[in-house]
């Protein structure tokens, strides 16, 4: 009875994060996201200034410098008052933050599950199982080259950041006139493929 009263309990929990990432995404809660996007986007534009390493230093610094100021001030305080109000992160020290062995498994189970089918699904790609998806496939690559003598990794983290915190929340006000330039496009890509296939020996794909 244990083990069936967990599930709902681990469903609720991964509802309620995902229901969070939306909130945050959408803005529902404008000070929390720019909050969380200001923070992003600092951190990151400090990485293309300074080495991962020395951010991280400074950041560890920082998060000291707060921690040890406040729990001196709190002693100190504590002195003055002649109160006994123990540690002042004793309620932060307490709470658990070990991963037990089913979330382990979980989540090794769910890696294994998306490396696999990562590995079946470039093993396709590269042997041309499927003529049309593996040129699909090798003109993504080429203009990938293009996006990486433009872009470093860093500066399209940047801007993969901005548009999480800005896309959704476009398409939300203006959905339909999107959906219908992405039908539009949609249609013509469709259209182009198919001539392709047909003109292509072998390409065409077999009926299911």
């Amino acid at each position: 009875m244990q083990a069936t009263a967990d599930v709902p309990k681990k469903e609720c929990s991964w509802s309620s994060w995902r229901g969070q990432a939306i909130d945050l995404l959408y803005w529902r809660n404008v000070k929390q996201s720019g909050a969380v996007f200001s923070s992003v986007l600092l951190l990151l534009f400090s990485l293309t200034q300074f080495s991962v390493v020395s951010v991280g230093a400074y950041l560890a610094l920082a998060a000291l410098s707060a921690t040890i100021s406040f729990r001196i001030y709190k002693s100190v305080l504590q002195a003055v008052q002649k109160t006994d109000e123990g540690h002042p992160f004793k309620s932060f020290l307490e709470v658990e933050i070990a991963l037990s062995q089913d979330q382990i498994g979980k989540y090794a189970d769910k890696i294994m599950l998306y490396s696999n089918t990562c590995m079946k699904e470039l093993r396709r790609l590269f042997l041309v199982q499927d003529l049309v998806d593996s040129l699909k496939f090798a003109v993504l690559m080429w203009l990938l080259t293009y996006v990486g003598a433009l872009f470093n990794g860093l500066t399209l983290l940047i801007l993969a950041v901005i548009s999480m915190f800005t896309m959704p929340v476009v398409y939300e006000k203006h959905q339909a006139q999107i959906d219908q330039y992405v039908g539009l496009i949609r249609t013509q890509v469709n259209s182009v493929v198919g001539k392709i296939q047909a003109k292509i020996p072998g390409a065409k794909r077999k009926e299911e």
